[in-house]
């Protein structure tokens, strides 16, 4: 069965957040879904349709993504830090009246989750870290981004789109899944100066957070792309050994965007996943 799935609009602490949204809340059993960048909320359709029986989820943009706000005029990317999505996605939470959720990441997501573990440990009840890495940013990584900024403040998004267009997704999406990329390109357009610049600054600056995660004992999964060159399934390898017994699930002809490239493959690990968080988990 496919699940309705609606958009809301939602005061969380000092800023409007919008998110989309499937099942009742309040609800103990909430699955909150963290985008990659620079998307929004919008790539998890597939899963918010297809969640079991007795689940609700919400899926927020991250500020400046989609149609939430951004960040203030006067803030600094200098300061700029993977906690205040940490603080935003429990801000939603308590507007919900959801004490503790499961997170389901993807990339960019995947470091807010680690961040809300970091910032709201007992609030976090089960982790899906999908094409993703928990370590910090190496040096080249860094210049990278710093590279990325460069491009975003000298030629607008659409500059930043265009590099990471195929970089999100693997050569067998390029080459048979047109219907990927034509949604990929709309879920970048939609992505504000702002929101991206900030969220390019939130990943330099993040801490490594594989203490975190492997003094984790809640319900664990990893999911990469077999194609995923961003973040390859080596990388998962080593971030699923943090967490004993987390199945490493890797989504066959997928790269970076395995749970649209591959959404019947993801949907069921996080079937599988979700099985796994004992009911009333805390």
């Amino acid at each position: 069965m496919i699940l309705s799935v609606e958009r809301r609009t939602i005061a969380a602490g000092p800023r409007t957040l919008s998110c989309l949204a499937t099942g009742p809340f309040p609800n103990e059993r909430v699955v909150v879904f963290l985008h990659a960048f620079p998307l929004n909320a919008e790539m998890w359709l597939p899963q918010l349709q297809a969640l079991p029986e007795g689940w609700s989820g919400i899926a927020p943009d991250f500020r400046g993504f989609g149609g939430s706000d951004p960040d203030a005029e006067d803030a600094s990317r200098s300061h700029a830090r993977l906690e205040d999505y940490a603080d935003d996605i429990a801000a939603l939470m308590d507007t919900l009246g959801a004490s503790s959720a499961a997170l389901c990441g993807c990339s960019m997501g995947g470091y807010a989750a680690l961040a809300m573990l970091r910032r709201f440990p007992g609030r976090v009840n089960a982790f899906l870290l999908a094409d993703t890495r928990a370590t910090a940013d190496s040096d080249a990584a860094r210049a990278s981004r710093a590279a990325m900024l460069d491009l975003l403040d000298r030629e607008g998004p659409r500059s930043v789109a265009a590099d990471m267009r195929l970089k999100l997704v693997g050569p067998t999406s390029q080459r048979d899944r047109p219907r990927v990329l034509a949604a990929i390109d709309g879920l970048m357009g939609s992505a504000t100066a702002t929101g991206i610049g900030f969220a390019i600054a939130r990943m330099m600056n993040r801490p490594d957070a594989t203490p975190e995660l492997a003094a984790f004992h809640g319900s664990v999964c990893v999911v990469v792309g077999e194609e995923d060159t961003l973040t390859p399934p080596g990388e998962a390898a080593s971030m699923a050994a943090l967490a004993p017994g987390a199945p490493l699930v890797i989504i066959p002809r997928a790269g970076h965007l395995s749970n649209l490239e591959g959404p019947d493959a993801f949907n069921s690990a996080m079937h599988e996943w979700l099985a796994a968080v004992p009911e009333g988990a805390e």
